[in-house]
């Protein structure tokens, strides 16, 4: 039986119907809290959060006009929703790298600013960032990601110095290569852009830089997120996670 380390806590996951946001509903739920699944996709959302006992909360999150006045009374928010476009910068299409910008780097700091007045005053907060090893790398065709990266890393850390005297702790995980829609939607534009088959897009593109030669499991990093939301990691705060098979060690 899975400890019951997050019982009477109320948590958002984003981009919860899918991938590692699911990985972290299932993890959180099993671990006693209430979870509020926000994604876009009405049928997903809804069952999963039936499925947790949680709550739906069905939200484009691209359209952040709709997040400026929302205020939020959870314990922890999980900011793990986006998407990825892969292009050459001279290429790449300036309504692509808004969106990207918008949903992965604005649309958490509006949730962050809407959850924290309510963790402030119970002097207690978990804020995940689900950012990624190109938080901290770079890679080709990737300008709108790794840019909207870097800049949740830095809004994590601002969050971790304001919320530090108010029991809220911010912090960064940064996985490589995760076994999700997401990655495996990239896997024919990344053939398409390096001119190679799809089917050696894993060995030659996505995994040459890990030392450990396989995807991440959601599931795996589901169990940092959850780690991280608990009293045990109450003086881990501003940090950033790598969880890439040494990719960044490089």
């Amino acid at each position: 039986m899975t400890e019951q380390s997050l019982a009477g806590k109320r948590a958002l996951i984003t981009g919860g119907a899918s991938g590692i946001g699911l990985a972290c509903v299932r993890e959180f739920a099993a671990r006693g809290a209430h979870v509020i699944v926000a994604d876009h996709h009405v049928y997903l959302t809804e069952s999963i959060a039936d499925e947790v006992g949680g709550d739906p909360w069905l939200i484009d999150l691209a359209d952040t006009a709709k997040l400026e006045d929302v205020s939020l009374d959870v314990d922890i928010l999980v900011n793990n929703a986006g998407i990825q476009r892969i292009s050459p910068i001279e290429e790449y299409d300036p309504a692509d790298f808004r969106r990207l910008i918008t949903l992965m780097l604005e649309a958490p700091f509006l949730l962050i600013r809407a959850a924290l007045p309510h963790m402030y005053a119970n002097n207690f907060g978990r804020i995940i960032n689900l950012s990624s090893v190109h938080g901290i790398r770079a890679s080709p065709f990737k300008s709108a990601y790794v840019s909207a990266k870097h800049g949740l890393e830095g809004l994590s850390k601002v969050t971790a110095l304001e919320g530090g005297d108010h029991g809220v702790t911010s912090n960064c995980i940064n996985p490589g290569y995760v076994r999700t829609p997401l990655v495996e939607s990239q896997i024919a534009d990344q053939a398409k852009v390096h001119g190679i088959p799809e089917s050696e897009v894993l060995a030659k593109i996505m995994l040459t830089e890990s030392a450990i030669k396989r995807l991440v499991e959601p599931e795996e990093v589901a169990s940092l997120v959850a780690w991280l939301a608990s009293n045990d990691a109450g003086m881990v705060t501003g940090a950033s996670y790598t969880m890439d098979g040494g990719w960044s060690a490089r």
